[in-house]
């Protein structure tokens, strides 16, 4: 039996989809400890994990929002909530209820018992505390159907029971490093930060890549990429945006090819890179915001062109999406802001009047023969640079 002489203070996180992993549960367990210690870097904090639960303590009382926060943001997690760890007998438990419960308004308790050899039934449990809750505070009533405020009791397996209020919804998904690593186009858009985020939920792993068209786009063109990187990195882990310029591919394909596949062909390029950096990042997929028929470039057509130069998947998470849908977790994430900001990327660029919205891959190939393929990606790679966030 854990000793617990005192009520202690406790974050209490919950985790989702790991439960369900059989024999793997381990693995998956201590790829979700390391990325809630990250994200708790910096605070003074203890973790520990206790049969299915995950408790922070030690922690200041300044810092309680600033933890919630984090945690909130960390892949993996159901839900979490603030509470007490306390022992298991009565005395103990009811110390810590009178620090969640109401002082007026309508209340229930509810029970959980981790430990099937406790003494009293979760029913039981239910009757005593609200019992002496009633006696001690009489403006409180008892509501099983639609209480004003919740008392939750969590006897665990180890001598210690948990008490809390509220269960505070966690991102979901799963930890962050358990699906393998995928290398994100990354534009200045509303769209691929959201595609990042879904894959990163997803337990993969994300790095980002940017291509740019200096001078025909500005510094204050990839600082907003930067910027969209950085709030990404809160949730996808990341801490590096890789840039690589596509100048020289965007004025040969203007020079010698047909206008109006001036997008088109400068996305094979790009694919083309993207596998290359992918391979010597050990990444396993492309991930990218495209969604079906949003602009010329994301038609069926398009797309198969595209995926015609790799041989790595690409993942399309927002692929049914439309633009509402999009904004909409853009928003919730945290990058609609910058995403909108006035800024071109490398695909405002030479852009033709009128783009093929169905090219022909027969068509595209043949043009492409006026090109250095290799020479212009080898170029491209050569421009590679790294950018902490």
């Amino acid at each position: 039996m854990e000793q617990v002489n005192i009520i202690q203070q406790v974050i209490i996180i919950r985790y989702a989809e790991i439960h369900l992993k059989g024999k793997n549960r381990g693995y998956f367990e201590r790829v979700f400890s390391v990325n809630l210690e990250k994200a708790l870097k910096g605070l003074r904090h203890e973790l520990r994990r206790t049969s299915g639960r995950y408790l922070v303590t030690g922690f200041a009382d300044a810092d309680v929002e600033e933890i919630e926060e984090r945690i909130s943001r960390v892949f993996g997690v159901h839900s979490y909530s603030f509470g007490y760890l306390v022992a298991n007998d009565l005395g103990s438990i009811y110390s810590a209820v009178c620090l969640v419960a109401p002082h007026n308004g309508t209340f229930k308790v509810e029970t959980h018992r981790a430990d099937k050899t406790y003494p009293l039934t979760s029913m039981q449990l239910n009757a005593e505390i609200g019992a002496r809750l009633l006696e001690e505070r009489p403006l409180l009533r008892v509501d099983v159907h639609a209480p004003q405020a919740y008392v939750y009791l969590d006897i665990r397996e180890n001598g210690v029971a948990l008490v809390f209020g509220t269960f505070l919804q966690g991102a979901g998904g799963m930890p962050v490093g358990t699906s393998g690593k995928g290398v994100l186009l990354i534009s200045g858009g509303i769209d691929s930060p959201v595609a990042g985020y879904m894959m990163a939920k997803r337990g993969m792993t994300v790095e980002y890549l940017h291509f740019h068209s200096y001078p025909y786009t500005n510094e204050q063109a990839r600082d907003k990429v930067a910027d969209l990187a950085r709030i990404l990195s809160r949730y996808a882990g990341s801490d590096t945006l890789y840039t690589v310029s596509v100048t020289h591919i965007q004025e040969e394909i203007h020079k010698k090819c047909a206008a109006e596949l001036n997008v088109t062909l400068l996305r094979r390029f790009m694919f083309r890179i993207a596998e290359r950096f992918a391979r010597q990042r050990d990444g396993r997929c492309l991930i990218t915001g495209e969604s079906l028929g949003q602009v010329a470039s994301q038609t069926i057509e398009g797309i198969t062109s595209s995926n015609a130069v790799v041989t790595l998947p690409v993942l399309r998470p927002l692929i049914g999406f439309d633009k509402e849908e999009i904004i909409v977790r853009a928003k919730k994430i945290g990058t609609f802001d910058t995403s909108v900001l006035p800024y071109e990327d490398c695909c405002t660029v030479f852009l033709p009047e009128f783009p093929a919205i169905k090219p022909k891959l027969s068509f595209i190939e043949e043009e492409e023969k006026k090109l250095d393929i290799e020479g212009l990606v080898a170029e491209a790679m050569t421009s590679l640079e790294a950018v902490r966030i």
